[in-house]
């Protein structure tokens, strides 16, 4: 039988170097050598430890075969490749089969973050196709993986994208110094307070008067009254000279901010266009109708 011959070759290997030549089984010393490397390679099966130390001819004579399904070569099919996967300023050192597909790096990768393989986005020289092997697109030692993705707790955790947006426009006004030092609002304030300025209520919050609100500057130190027509749907911005008729809705912010040293007082500004070139100051706005305004303005406001 082959087994018989098999060990008596194995035992002449070892002790006489001259019969290694012997006409034994083809293929029958590199067997030894791929039971070895079996047990580091992904997939590599459970029998092939086994297969060592089984005295049955028959087990030991699939080896050869496993060396030819993997593609033939020492290390084919069991070649693992070191990889830094990077996600979310994490890093992770990888070790994984050449031959794995990118969807089964997918489930890698979402064992190591908790990330679902349907939410990542894998980049490697673009985007990693999940049906090709890491070996057909030439992964390499030391190759960093990019994963983009959110998981399901983070995307609920974010805010709205509005209330993101408004606390970053307070963040960059608290970083801002306070408009009523700037040279342009100091020239108007400088003047003092109007002489027919309306009175101011701290700590509260007042729905609008039906009558305008007057006795305020505009940025040229005119006065400037605040009509709010809410049936036509329009501010009127009355001067000496003329009154601007303005929709609610061409109106895109309304910014405000208390007056140093007067804080029952506010100075604001309606934008009118894109940019804030477009923003129509008043100032000495009392305090008790600043939200009133804004909500208004912005269509916020209640039938009450």
């Amino acid at each position: 039988g082959g087994a018989p011959g098999l060990e008596r070759g194995r035992a002449g290997a070892a002790s006489r170097g001259p019969e290694s030549s012997c006409p034994l089984p083809a293929g029958a010393e590199e067997p030894g050598m791929e039971a070895q490397e079996l047990p580091l390679g992904c997939g590599g099966g459970g029998g092939s430890p086994a297969a060592g130390r089984s005295p049955e001819g028959e087990e030991r004579r699939e080896l050869p075969q496993a060396s030819v399904s993997n593609g033939g070569d020492e290390d084919g099919g069991r070649e693992l490749v070191e990889l830094k996967v990077i996600w979310n300023k994490n890093k992770y050192d990888v070790k994984f089969c050449l031959d794995s597909t990118g969807a089964e790096l997918k489930q890698k990768i979402h064992s190591l973050t908790g990330l679902p393989p349907a939410m990542q986005k894998v980049m490697f020289k673009g985007l990693l196709p999940e049906e090709k092997t890491l070996r057909e697109i030439k992964v390499t030692n030391g190759a960093k993986i990019m994963v983009v993705g959110s998981t399901i707790n983070d995307v609920l955790a974010v805010n709205t994208p509005k209330e993101a947006a408004q606390q970053e426009v307070k963040a960059e006004e608290n970083k801002k110094e306070p408009l009523c030092r700037q040279k342009q609002h100091r020239k108007v304030l400088d003047k003092g307070k109007p002489d027919d300025v309306m009175p101011s209520v701290k700590g509260v919050q007042e729905r609008l008067p039906t009558v305008p609100l007057s006795g305020m500057y505009n940025k040229s130190g005119g006065k400037v009254r605040l009509t709010f027509k809410l049936e036509q749907d329009q501010l009127w911005i009355g001067t000496k000279e003329r009154t601007e008729k303005l929709p609610m809705g061409s109106i895109k912010n309304v910014v405000s901010e208390p007056i140093e040293g007067h804080e029952d007082y506010h100075m604001m500004a309606f934008q009118l266009g894109p940019t804030e070139a477009s923003y129509y100051w008043v100032y000495w706005v009392p305090t008790q109708y600043v939200d009133a305004i804004k909500d208004t303005v912005l269509g916020k406001w209640q039938y009450f």
